[in-house]
């Protein structure tokens, strides 16, 4: 029904429908006609006859059991027929774009009368035109992807790379040369850590854990090393194509042997007699991207120690999915090389010297993870808020259980560390160089992925009791929480594991403890 078909209802006269074959509700203002509808209501049709509910306002039970997006679903608008008499509606539906009203749903800098020393005006207008673009290109296509499984759509790479988006989320450099960036919202020469710390935490507001590693994570974190330490005549071959999103590339090289202890990798690599070409055999498990992969950045164990090789998708290269925690639609897989012959120029950095390229790149993959796991936890927290605010349990709303706002307290203040951490480190590395930062940021961000992933468990936790039984049902009004709690390992494994990076930045700074200080 149109909007000048709408009719104007008394509340006398939507109360007069109330009964089997002619029921009637109000939400929010707007007169819905459920009688068709009743009988193929999924809490059955006793819920709609309650006598509290047929012919009544019914905007507290529905938001006691519904989230706001079902109002918004088209075959459910079309129960509308009109309007309360002298009422307007006052729940509003976001659009593309939106800064969330709700206290602690956004990053400070985001909130209206607050400040920031790192982020600019430009900053400002880069977010607000990456939120609009993820909310109304990645997000459906998010959310359609983690339930069915399906690799993520090749229209939303293909937008992706409109605005030179995958380029972006390797961060500051050289392959930003002389692309347009968000259609020329940034310069390429102006682009630093926090252009790309807001592209990974707007991405992250999708909840959607293993679409967020299928959007190309294996890019993120398999492209470096070809950009870094590959020669000119593989990055053309490579680059170009990865950064439009036509072909696709993978970083390989945790094994069911050997995760965090990279030293202990057993896949090999031995030269062919005529001295051309590399022999690879082996096994990679756990790779994200690695089903739909073109291309592979594979550690190998060599003769004098590891060699890392970037491997076509050819002759002898076979994959199979994984089913992990999260969605298939990330491409976890397992590889199997099986004599695969590749031409020794495809040697990323030197013969030998792999461990240098495998962690000259994980600064950059743990920070990354960092900026997902802030905004994911922040997402928790909007939920929790929300779910507190408008729920009632022994009379009032949860907001008014001491245990609660407890919870919540908690959740807050953890993820207001989380997000200042990471910003400070964000600014060492905007004024450090790549050298610098191997040096001196390491262990610090090892430190801070380390709390990040803690406190994501601590938050998954205390929502789940907020949330009580709808936390552990996978659709309807937990289902971001249900997921988040399912997912949230991923992040204290991935990159390395917790007590694995805090032991290292402990020794990263009993390294630097001056010889001549005692107590």
């Amino acid at each position: 029904m149109s909007k000048n078909e709408m009719r104007i209802l008394s509340t006398d006269e939507i109360s007069k429908h109330n009964k089997e074959g002619d029921l009637w509700v109000i939400i929010d203002a707007k007169v819905y006609d459920l009688s068709r509808f009743a009988a193929m209501h999924p809490g059955g049709e006793a819920v709609l006859l309650d006598p509290e509910v047929a012919g009544q306002d019914a905007t507290e039970a529905f938001f006691g059991l519904h989230r706001h997006e079902v109002l918004l679903r088209p075959q459910y608008q079309r129960f509308i027929i009109g309007t309360v008499q002298g009422e307007e509606s006052q729940i509003r539906a976001p659009e593309p774009g939106d800064i969330s009203q709700v206290p602690y749903a956004e990053p400070t800098w985001l909130n209206n009368g607050y400040f920031s020393p790192y982020f600019t005006e430009n900053h400002r207008q880069f977010q607000l035109a990456v939120r609009k673009f993820v909310d109304e290109y990645v997000n459906p296509d998010a959310q359609a992807r983690e339930e069915d499984g399906k690799r993520p759509s090749q229209s939303v790479f293909d937008k992706m790379a409109e605005i030179e988006m995958h380029a972006m989320r390797l961060g500051p450099g050289k392959h930003l040369k002389g692309r347009t960036l968000m259609g020329g919202l940034v310069q390429p020469e102006k682009f630093d850590y926090f252009h790309e710390l807001i592209i990974t935490q707007e991405l992250a507001r999708c909840g959607a854990r293993g679409y967020g590693d299928g959007m190309l994570g294996g890019m993120v974190i398999g492209l470096p090393p070809v950009l870094n330490f590959g020669s000119e005549e593989v990055k053309k071959l490579v680059v170009p194509d990865v950064l439009a999103g036509k072909k696709f590339i993978c970083l390989a090289i945790s094994e069911a042997f050997a995760g965090s202890d990279v030293a202990g990798l057993r896949c090999t690599a031995v030269k062919s007699e005529d001295g051309k070409e590399w022999i690879i055999n082996g096994t990679k498990k756990w790779i994200t991207n690695g089903t739909f992969a073109d291309w592979f950045t594979v550690g190998c164990k060599t003769d004098g120690g590891l060699t890392v090789i970037l491997v076509p998708r050819t002759e002898g290269v076979q994959t199979k999915q994984i089913k992990t925690s999260y969605s298939t639609t990330a491409g976890t897989a397992y590889i199997k090389f099986d004599n695969v012959r590749v031409p020794v120029g495809y040697t990323l950095g030197p013969e030998d010297g792999g461990l240098l390229v495998i962690l000259s790149n994980f600064n950059h993959e743990r920070w990354v993870m960092c900026c997902a796991s802030a905004r994911s936890q922040r997402y928790v927290v909007e939920e929790c808020l929300k779910w507190a605010h408008q729920r009632k349990a022994f009379g009032k709303p949860l907001t008014g259980q001491a245990i609660i706002r407890a919870k919540l307290a908690q959740m807050i203040a953890r993820v207001e560390a989380v997000q200042s951490w990471l910003e400070a480190v964000t600014y060492q590395m905007c004024n450090m160089s790549y050298k610098q930062q191997s040096s001196q940021l390491a262990g610090q961000i090892a430190f801070l992925k380390m709390y990040c992933t803690k406190t994501a468990q601590q938050t998954a936790e205390d929502s789940t009791q907020v949330f009580g039984g709808r936390a552990i049902t996978h659709t309807g009004m937990g289902k971001h929480i249900e997921h988040y709690h399912r997912t949230v390992p991923f992040d204290s494994l991935l990159g390395g594991a917790e007590d694995v990076l805090g032991d290292l930045g402990v020794r990263q700074a009993i390294r630097k403890i001056p010889a001549n200080t005692r107590l």
